[in-house]
């Protein structure tokens, strides 16, 4: 399927590894002009000499810790063209109401929760002007699957579905759509880590993790390219009707978990 993303202007934040470098490798396969943001500097331009030189693309690296104060502005000026703003950057530390303090909750606030929503009311505001412009939120699952062992992560996520549909409800008015896709466990460095976690603590072996990706469905997380290429359906113009809605791809989980 064509996806009429050729020469888009398409910001990734966090995109040095994991989903986010997945996102840039999909968009890059449709000819976009990507900006990538994180703080690896080595990584991001590893990954853009990569995507350079295999789909002559051009690749704009912006390294960063977004939740320095001029961050935000600095990203917007740098890249005000933006016309498909991604929205990925951060991890919320995993941990119950006690185990995660309230500098800990905050700080994993600042780059996820807040990072999204001071970019989105940023480039919103760009796109409203030129008369249309697509932001898509990478959020998680944990938002609709209540975890008090996950409490600021599961917390932070609902919020920014709520955030979400409440801009994304009228946001077409302004030519603008806003979407959010809620990822399950994902082939990733950090899922491997917590399902590491998660076997020391059930089974009483780390090394015993495969064991319970086993009991995901197919056997396995999804993959990051499972993941991106919703994103560029998404920002494609075959998705034009969709905004103020969230898209869980999680294998089921959720919905399997809602009916038990």
């Amino acid at each position: 399927m064509e996806m009429h993303l050729k020469g888009k202007k398409v910001l990734i934040t966090g995109a040095s590894q994991g989903i986010g470098a997945a996102l840039a490798a999909a968009f890059a396969r449709e000819g976009c002009a990507l900006t990538l943001v994180a703080r690896s500097a080595e990584k991001l331009q590893v990954l853009a000499n990569d995507l350079v030189a295999r789909h002559g693309v051009t690749v704009r690296v912006l390294c960063m810790d977004m939740t320095e104060p001029g961050a935000i502005e600095r990203i917007v000026l740098e890249a005000a063209d933006t016309e498909v703003l991604i929205n990925n950057a951060g991890a919320i530390p995993g941990g119950n109401l006690f185990d995660v303090d309230a500098k800990r909750w905050r700080e994993g606030w600042a780059l996820k929760v807040f990072g999204y929503i001071d970019l989105t009311r940023a480039y919103y505001a760009l796109m409203r002007e030129r008369g249309g412009g697509v932001i898509l939120n990478n959020i998680g699952s944990g938002g609709e699957n209540f975890d008090f062992d996950y409490v600021a992560g599961t917390t932070g996520n609902a919020a920014l579905m709520a955030f979400t549909r409440a801009v994304g409800g009228k946001s077409l008015r302004d030519g603008v759509r806003v979407v959010g896709v809620n990822p399950g466990p994902v082939a990733t460095d950090r899922i491997d880590k917590i399902f590491r976690t998660r076997a020391q603590n059930v089974l009483g072996d780390a090394a015993r993790a495969p064991e319970l990706m086993a009991k995901l469905p197919l056997g396995r997380p999804a993959t990051v390219e499972e993941i991106a290429e919703l994103f560029v359906f998404l920002a494609s113009s075959h998705s034009a009707y969709t905004s103020g809605v969230i898209f869980t791809v999680d294998g089921g989980l959720s919905s399997a978990r809602s009916i038990t």
